[in-house]
């Protein structure tokens, strides 16, 4: 008799394929964006977790990146990482409308365009607020989340 054993499904799994967008969970700027984002991507293409979530930290581990300090929004492209300035270019290429010419901006000097990132970045509860805890998505949207599923 064979035995089964369950096999934990891992958060890249559950993107199933997705890129997948991990953000800040307790930054107003941050879910704000996630929300756009969810309008704009009637396809799916994007699959979410917050940093803080088991799902985001255990994405983070696998590239290598930091488990504790979340400066940047990180998008997960083709087995590739972005952050800053160019995961939010890279993430407009995707969206409905107008949105994918944002991609212009990519001739402009990473530096500089981190530089304006890293600014709001630093300062994006103080401008925006934060919240108590990570954001916990409404049942229509939840399956474009990796925690939980």
């Amino acid at each position: 008799m064979k035995q089964v054993v369950d096999k934990k499904v891992t958060a890249l799994e559950k993107a199933q394929g997705r890129d997948i967008i991990l953000f800040d969970g307790v930054c107003n700027l941050c879910s704000g964006a996630v929300d756009f984002i969810l309008d704009r991507d009637p396809k799916g293409y994007y699959a979410f977790a917050s940093l803080q979530s088991g799902a985001g930290q255990e994405v983070l581990s696998h590239f290598g990146l930091s488990t504790e300090n979340f400066d940047s929004v990180v998008l997960v492209k083709d087995g590739k990482v972005y952050k800053k300035s160019r995961a939010a270019l890279e993430i407009t290429s995707k969206l409905k409308g107008a949105w994918p010419l944002l991609g212009a901006f990519k001739i402009v000097p990473g530096f500089v365009r981190d530089a304006a990132y890293d600014f709001i970045g630093k300062n994006r509860y103080r401008f925006f607020g934060k919240k108590e805890a990570c954001r916990f998505p409404t049942p229509d949207i939840r399956s474009r989340f990796l925690e939980g599923l």
